[in-house]
């Protein structure tokens, strides 16, 4: 079990890695660069950045315990006719107007260098903020047999958060990696974790990435 609070994840004591996915969501040059739309938007993006060695750390315990792996991205179209008239305006407001950014024929969509995504990890490319809305990601997660989902990425208070939601909606089981998360706002950062944990895990557990890793090993080396 991984150490979080406020329970062990996950509550019946069964982690089983064919039966587990790690989420890494959206870590996009568009989220982290200093030239993408979150710093465009006037957000700070090395809070995102300063999540990348955990965040790597946590996949590569995840493959050696025989985990699914899962990066999502988040894009429109590069006609746009995914996007809608709100999009739009935010987009003209935010001075984005004739720029290719968050859209999937431009750099700025593809996952930072700094991660690993290899072959035989799943990718799942979005348009809204939660992962699972018209996307193929809750048929793939089904087809796998996967019933437990460990989040991470940016930013935690909406895409993983949103996601996070959906996930519980669907009935996975989820634990959210606090320190594999990150939001350009701190506040929202640390009320979407207090958010987690309410109501006794109303949206799962809790933890930090040192217990998952240590579990994670521990599965990796056979032990139960």
């Amino acid at each position: 079990m991984i150490k979080a609070i406020p329970f062990d994840f996950p509550y019946d004591g069964r982690l089983e890695p064919q039966h587990t996915a790690l989420l890494v969501i959206d870590l996009q040059e568009d989220f982290l660069s200093p030239n993408g739309y979150f710093a465009r938007k006037g957000y700070d993006p090395s809070p995102l950045r300063a999540i990348l060695p955990a965040v790597n750390r946590l996949i590569a315990a995840a493959r050696a315990a025989g985990l699914t792996i899962v990066h999502t991205r988040q894009g429109y179209r590069a006609d746009m006719a995914d996007m809608t008239p709100y999009e739009k305006w935010r987009r003209q407001r935010a001075g984005l107007d004739g720029t290719d950014i968050l859209l999937r024929s431009s750099a700025g969509f593809q996952i930072v260098s700094d991660i690993e995504v290899k072959p035989q990890d799943i990718v799942v490319d979005k348009t809204c903020n939660g992962a699972f809305t018209y996307t193929d990601l809750e048929l793939v997660l089904r087809a796998r047999g996967i019933t437990h989902l460990l989040f991470s990425g940016c930013t935690t208070d909406v895409c993983v958060h949103t996601t996070l939601r959906e996930a519980c909606d669907r009935n996975f089981q989820c634990l959210t990696i606090a320190d594999a998360c990150a939001s350009g706002d701190q506040y929202a950062h640390e009320a979407a974790l207090h958010m987690v944990t309410v109501e006794d895990g109303v949206f799962g557990a809790l933890a930090d990435s040192e217990a998952v890793i240590t579990a994670l090993s521990r599965l990796a080396g056979g032990a139960r």
